[in-house]
């Protein structure tokens, strides 16, 4: 199988899946279970999102200066402080490290 098969193939089953998902009725999700469900299924999916593209490089684990700078993001993120500071400082302690020779 080709790169290009596998693509094509993938780009199917992405729209087949879209397409089931307009298929199934609203009611199913009025109880207050799979609301419930969905909306963390959100959370779950974003955070796995946040460590895969924090740790992964191609197929390793890597810690580098993005740990420390999202362990910065959530202490700030815990305590309330604006979004923009929030980058800002994470931002600030990843070019920190990477400068400072500590980190890739």
């Amino acid at each position: 199988m080709t790169l290009w098969t596998s693509l094509l193939l993938a780009s199917i089953v992405c729209v087949a899946l879209k397409t089931v998902g307009y298929l199934v009725p609203p009611r199913w999700f009025d109880a207050p279970r799979p609301t419930r469900t969905i909306d963390l299924l959100t959370v779950a999916l974003l955070a796995a999102l946040v460590v895969v593209q924090t740790l992964g490089a191609a197929q390793a684990i890597v810690l580098d200066a993005r740990v420390p700078a999202i362990l910065v993001a959530a202490g700030l993120l815990m305590v309330r402080a604006p979004f923009l500071a929030v980058v800002v400082a994470a931002a600030l302690v990843a070019a920190g490290l990477r400068a400072a020779g500590f980190a890739a």
